[in-house]
């Protein structure tokens, strides 16, 4: 029943994101604002197709947590459901993305009327301080700042690798970063057709206030982010992989 399911919710929500996309064309030659409201409302069916078909539920706390001004939000990432599921959660947020994906017809298209933050990892430090003058753009538009630190997916209860992007961010912007735990890979896996029932938990943890050492900074971020990850999982915290100098690659 369960791969029925998931089988079911793939086609869905495909075709769903589709015809999203399509009809909201229109959307493309009008304010950013209206975009972000499209994306909003992708975001929110996606959510609730899952419920609807998965039986898989959201749970979001800390709200609390997030300041009335931009911050930097910096998110574990265990699953393709973190790069939308997040979207209704902030407040109109800038994400952090692969510059490849701009070349994707439509998806790259809104992704440039969003205003995203594109970044070639390839390029190296140069790639990092161009995402870094774009993010600081972002947030004197009082926008939020989204990163997935490590840079990619991680299956819960890998070590985490986190790199250097968001240092340079943190110190960068100096606005508060909020870190974000959540266990979303354990209903939608990496590479798997399978959506699990249950309920996906983001947990927006304290803020680390702007102007702290580097080292302080991190070691803090990854502390809270790990740690409240492992609660919601249920696994042990996994032994921590040493970040990449800030001066290598992103």
């Amino acid at each position: 029943m369960t791969m029925l399911r998931s089988l079911l919710f793939v086609l869905v929500f495909y075709l769903s994101s589709a015809v999203i996309l399509l009809l909201g064309s229109p959307l493309l030659f009008g304010p950013r604002a209206w975009a972000m409201k499209g994306l909003k409302f992708h975001a929110l069916t996606s959510i609730w197709w899952m419920r609807v078909i998965c039986g898989t539920r959201l749970e979001v706390r800390g709200r609390e947590h997030l300041p009335q001004g931009p911050a930097l939000i910096a998110s574990k990432h265990q699953s393709a459901w973190d790069t939308f599921g997040l979207v209704p959660l902030t407040r109109d947020p800038a994400m952090v993305m692969k510059q490849e994906l701009l070349a994707i017809p439509f998806y790259g298209w809104f992704s440039r009327k969003f205003e995203m933050i594109p970044i070639k990892r390839e390029a190296g430090p140069r790639a990092l301080r161009e995402m870094a003058r774009e993010a600081a753009k972002r947030a004197a538009q009082g926008r939020d700042v989204v990163i997935f630190p490590e840079g990619t997916r991680r299956a819960p209860g890998a070590p985490p690798a986190y790199r250097p992007g968001i240092i340079l961010l943190y110190e960068e912007l100096r606005i508060p970063c909020v870190p974000v735990a959540l266990n979303s890979g354990l209903f939608w896996s990496r590479r798997s057709l399978i959506r699990r029932p249950g309920t996906i938990v983001v947990e927006f943890l304290e803020p680390i206030p702007p102007g702290l050492p580097r080292k302080v900074f991190l070691a803090q971020l990854e502390e809270r982010i790990e740690t409240a990850t492992a609660r919601l999982t249920g696994l042990k915290p996994a032994v921590p992989i040493n970040p990449v100098p800030a001066r290598q690659a992103f």
